[in-house]
């Protein structure tokens, strides 16, 4: 597959679960049901009472699961899609349709992460230690630290120990925090918007170390778990302008601190489910992704353009 379109696919896949694990930005449609949202933080609420406020929700959430989510985007079918959560490290989400079965698949354990695209030509099943990722080829197709991915879902804590600026007053009843965040390519900035009511994680966005804006995520809602009173976005629209790329996930009827299924199934490397597929160590030193292909050295390319057989889906 090429380099580039890769990339693409996987950013996007991969800043949909960032934008779920987040909690992300509420828009419009919030403002409708605003008698819904709950007076948590008084008016002209500290640092310390925002970050309290986002943690006392965000933390009671141990797993979240959802077999009724999907996935769309510009130039992309919509696909059916299951998601499961467990913290720390845990996740994975598998997209499909009621045709062609499972065509993507991206998952994590507290030692390694995975990602796996049906219509990669050559198939592949690829993988990287988390400590490795930061030196590995894993970053040449997501450039995302994974544990961002982890952090999305709507369960994102604020560490009260790093460097944390605000809150800053922003539109529409928000507040922003501002954090400095270590990052293989230096320094960046995570703002991570709040709402001045509910404690809400409304909006994230991720700038680079020249300010340059790499990822934002948005949600269109937030909902009260009826079983555990945890609130949680209900819709997540993602954006990539590096990638130009936008995507939207749909949580459908999500599950909060409920039984998952079997473990070993969701949180192993997958090499037996997908035959065909070898697996491909991007933690490997001796591993290299070369032009035009993009591909590791040794596997050749032969695949049309990603987004033109996305479009083909049924």
């Amino acid at each position: 597959m090429h380099g580039s379109i890769l990339r693409k696919t996987l950013i996007s896949l991969a800043l949909a679960a960032y934008a779920m694990a987040g909690g992300c930005a509420w828009m419009q449609r919030l403002t409708a049901i605003r008698q819904e949202v709950p007076q948590v933080l008084p008016p002209g609420a500290g640092l310390e009472q925002v970050i309290a406020a986002v943690n006392r929700n965000n933390s009671q959430i141990q797993t979240l699961s959802s077999t009724s989510a999907s996935i769309s985007g510009s130039g992309y079918p919509t696909l059916r899609a299951k998601i499961a959560f467990q913290r720390p490290r845990y996740f994975r989400l598998i997209a499909e349709t009621a045709v062609t079965g499972s065509e993507v698949d991206l998952g994590s354990n507290d030692q390694i992460f995975w990602f796996w695209v049906k219509r990669n030509q050559p198939p592949a099943l690829y993988f990287c230690r988390h400590e490795q990722f930061a030196t590995s080829q894993a970053r040449a197709i997501i450039p995302i630290e994974p544990n961002w991915l982890i952090e999305a879902l709507g369960t994102v804590q604020l560490d009260p120990s790093l460097p944390h600026q605000g809150p800053y007053p922003d539109k529409n009843n928000r507040l922003q925090i501002r954090t400095i965040r270590e990052s293989p390519d230096g320094p960046n900035m995570k703002v991570t918007v709040v709402d001045a009511t509910s404690g809400w994680v409304v909006e994230q966005q991720i700038f680079d170390p020249r300010g340059r804006l790499r990822a934002r995520s948005t949600a269109e809602g937030y909902r009260c778990d009826p079983q555990t009173g945890i609130y949680i976005p209900t819709a997540v629209q993602v954006e990539c302008p590096e990638a130009k790329f936008s995507l939207r996930v749909d949580l459908g009827a999500v599950a909060v601190n409920q039984p998952q299924g079997n473990p070993a199934e969701l949180w192993t490397l997958p090499t037996a489910v997908y035959p065909g597929s070898p697996p491909v160590d991007l933690g490997d030193p001796n591993l290299r992704f070369g032009p035009p292909s993009g591909v590791p050295s040794g596997v050749p390319a032969r695949t049309p353009p990603v987004a033109a057989r996305l479009r083909g889906w049924k």
